[in-house]
């Protein structure tokens, strides 16, 4: 018995060895994306924009309710459960996030309706499913993510530690807080831009201990990243070559 949900769901993910309709598929929502992102090389919107929002916005709503007619293929189970585990992916939130754009053109122009345009960069985020090295490098981000969000948290810590340091040695220095939570960000990542910089020897001393703990901040992600993407990559050779 042909199952039409399952052919849908066949189509809108990514091809498979042989699968036109899938493949012709991926190339549309490709194109969609790219030429979806053209207004955003432009300061102005005019006809032309319009147009390319509009339609960019149709084909990626029809992708969307698509994905989520489908969603219980996707997860694995046939329940309720399935569709709404899906919605709050967070493949899926950046689909609906990537088709809020058009509602700015359709409504009175202020500076919160207009930061929906920036929401089209979401749209980028969708060609991870059509490229192979793209989902090896998510399922890279996924397995390390807890460790990720540890070291986040520890850096969080550190910068407002040491913002709230330098913001009391140097008090002539930073007009608000937020400054030295600025300052403190610069400094863990080594920019250093030049803009703010202590006078004292207890401040300089800090950024110093700064700089030095922004390489580490660096490098402790990059090795963890590093080492689930050989390990994945590893997986995939033993795969092909069983």
């Amino acid at each position: 018995m042909y199952d039409f949900k399952r052919r849908i769901y066949e189509v809108v993910e990514a091809s498979g060895v042989g699968d036109a309709s899938s493949k012709a598929y991926d190339v549309l929502m490709t194109t969609t994306v790219i030429v979806g992102m053209i207004p955003l090389t432009l300061k102005k919107d005019n006809n032309f924009t319009v147009a390319i929002e509009i339609m960019t916005c149709i084909i990626l709503f029809i992708d969307y309710c698509a994905r989520v007619y489908t969603a219980d293929y996707k997860m694995g189970y046939k329940s309720f459960k399935a569709f709404i585990a899906y919605i709050f992916t967070p493949l899926a939130i950046f689909d609906l996030l990537s088709i809020l754009p058009i509602v700015y053109l359709f409504l009175p122009v202020s500076s919160v309706i207009g930061l929906l345009k920036l929401f089209r960069v979401f749209r980028v985020l969708k060609l991870i499913r059509y490229s192979k090295t793209m989902v090896v490098i998510s399922n890279v981000i996924r397995k390390v993510k807890s460790q990720l969000v540890a070291v986040l948290i520890l850096i969080t810590i550190y910068i407002f530690v040491s913002a709230m340091l330098i913001f009391q040695l140097e008090p002539t220095l930073f007009d608000t807080f937020f400054d030295a939570l600025y300052w403190a960000t610069i400094s863990i990542t080594t920019i250093g831009y030049g803009d703010i910089y202590p006078k004292t020897d207890m401040g300089r001393l800090i950024t110093m201990v700064s700089a030095l703990v922004g390489v580490a901040v660096i490098a402790l992600p990059s090795g963890m990243i590093t080492a689930a993407y050989m390990n994945e990559i590893s997986k995939k050779k033993t795969k092909y070559e069983l």
